[in-house]
């Protein structure tokens, strides 16, 4: 098997350097790198040209041969199933829980969605809170729910109540473009259900479908500098955009640090965006997290006096999700493909999906180093208005901010995970319904997106979808 990788491995890498120009990437961009560009290399030297339902799932292609051992090692962990304690294998899964793997999650670590009616939860959750009245509440991490913590776990280990479950009303609301064109939005209500006891009056409640997990390693590499230089809280220069940074709680650092991942930018490293995950979702314990998810309440079983999941384990799943590859741009000297571009500069949607980022170096993996890359993000946190409000603060982040999501990748969604959700709980069901969504600061660029005429937006869908 493992030669059999390795042969794919090789196989990507000739692929990579075939599919490249004779100029790196630094040579055609340089750090002032113009907007307008036709380059397909996504994720400079970790790009990967591959369409495929597995394109998401490919690993980087300059890893050296140790380097890919290890990520390897992580795709393993990253696919394991824990179970019920006692057991050999993986065990320690719950007591309460949302699901068993990250791959269940992220299903070809890719983008989740919404359940279907009658279906059980899968890839979307619940975060809970209660609202943090101390000095406004502004940086303050989620105060937990009694009973609860800050996430609804809706499964449960044999013998043990689940926290709740979840339904999902939709109703939808009609948007007409310049030309007549009709738009249909539709509206969430969440409603949980058979909880296993009486939620608070004032319950904060925030879906979060899983996100894509390709490419993460490079926005970790994203120099902090970086990333607060596009910051404007103030809006400064008066163009209605003012991103701000969230700075939240490192565990191993044990101070406040610049939040990345999540979002609501909420993580601040792949490290311990990892070891959350195990523990909000599976009930699993790291050296990070100690504590089982369900200290305090009834469900409790027993208090560990080790981590469930080792740090070993820990460390190649990390290393997994940031040296994943990212796909290329496909179709990028397509005439309708570079005036969708045109439209969305014009839109000024760049000024939050910041087309062209330079890494710097991320200690422990050398493949996502000094890179230019093109992820459309700024990993900033903007006010998107009222109809996309969880109203749940988390840190400094308000019920109104998310962060931008990095858009590469966006157009092979329906390829590899069969469906065209977005937005942070995939109420968007293609990508001009999320174009709609958009108000707060991206507002104005709602709206010169309806005055579009059909070819325009057509061919703004078209750019999308190239990514």
């Amino acid at each position: 098997m493992k030669k059999y990788l390795i042969v794919i491995y090789l196989i990507l890498i000739v692929s990579f350097v075939t599919g490249c120009n004779s100029e790196s990437p630094m040579d055609v961009f340089g750090f002032e790198t113009p907007l307008d560009f036709t380059s397909p290399l996504s994720g400079g030297d970790t790009t990967i040209f591959d369409a495929s339902s597995h394109a998401f799932s490919i690993p980087a292609p300059n890893l050296s041969a140790a380097a890919f051992e290890k990520h390897l090692e992580g795709d393993v962990e990253f696919e394991a199933i824990f179970v019920t304690a006692p057991a050999v294998v993986n065990p320690g899964l719950g007591p309460v829980y949302n699901n068993v793997s990250c791959i269940n999650c992220h299903s070809r670590d890719g983008r989740g969605r919404p359940p279907d009616a009658d279906e059980e939860l899968v890839s979307l959750l619940l975060r809970l809170s209660l609202p943090n009245t101390e000095d406004g509440g502004d940086g303050k991490p989620p105060i937990p729910v009694p009973g609860y913590g800050t996430q609804l776990n809706n499964r449960s280990i044999v013998g043990t109540p689940a926290e709740g479950a979840v339904k999902i009303e939709y109703f939808e609301e009609t948007i007409t473009t310049e030309d007549g064109t009709r738009v249909y939005l539709r509206y969430p209500n969440y409603i949980i259900t058979e909880s296993y006891q009486p939620l608070p009056e004032e319950v904060q409640v925030s879906p979060r479908v899983a996100p894509v997990v390709f490419g993460l390693g490079l926005l970790e590499a994203i120099p902090e500098k970086t990333i607060l230089s596009y910051a404007d809280e103030m809006d400064i220069n008066g163009d209605g955009i003012s991103g701000k940074p969230n700075f939240v709680w490192d565990v191993v650092k044990k101070r406040y640090t610049l939040g990345r991942f999540g979002w609501k930018a909420n993580q601040p490293t792949l490290l311990q965006q990892v070891a959350s995950a195990y523990h909000d979702d599976m009930g699993i314990t790291t050296s990070l997290f100690l504590l089982e998810n369900s200290l305090g309440q009834p469900q409790h079983r027993m208090n560990n006096t080790k981590p469930e999941v080792s740090d070993e384990i820990l460390e190649v799943v990390t290393f997994y999700v940031q040296t994943l590859a990212v796909p290329a741009r496909r179709n990028v000297d397509d005439p309708q493909v570079r005036h969708g571009e045109q439209l969305f500069l014009q839109a000024q949607c760049a000024s939050c999906h910041i087309p062209t980022l330079r890494t710097g170096t991320l200690l422990g993996v050398p493949s996502v180093s000094n890179q230019t890359i093109h992820p459309y993000t700024d990993l900033l946190l903007h006010d998107m208005g009222q109809d996309l409000a969880d109203n749940r603060p988390d840190f400094h982040a308000s019920g109104t901010e998310w962060r931008t999501p990095p858009l590469w990748g966006i157009g092979l969604v329906q390829t590899v995970n069969g469906h065209t959700n977005f937005l942070h709980d995939g109420r968007a069901r293609d990508l001009m319904e999320a174009i709609l969504w958009h108000g707060g600061e991206a507002d104005k660029s709602r709206q010169i997106t309806l005055e579009m005429t059909k070819t325009e937006r057509d061919a703004l869908i078209a750019f999308l979808k190239s990514l």
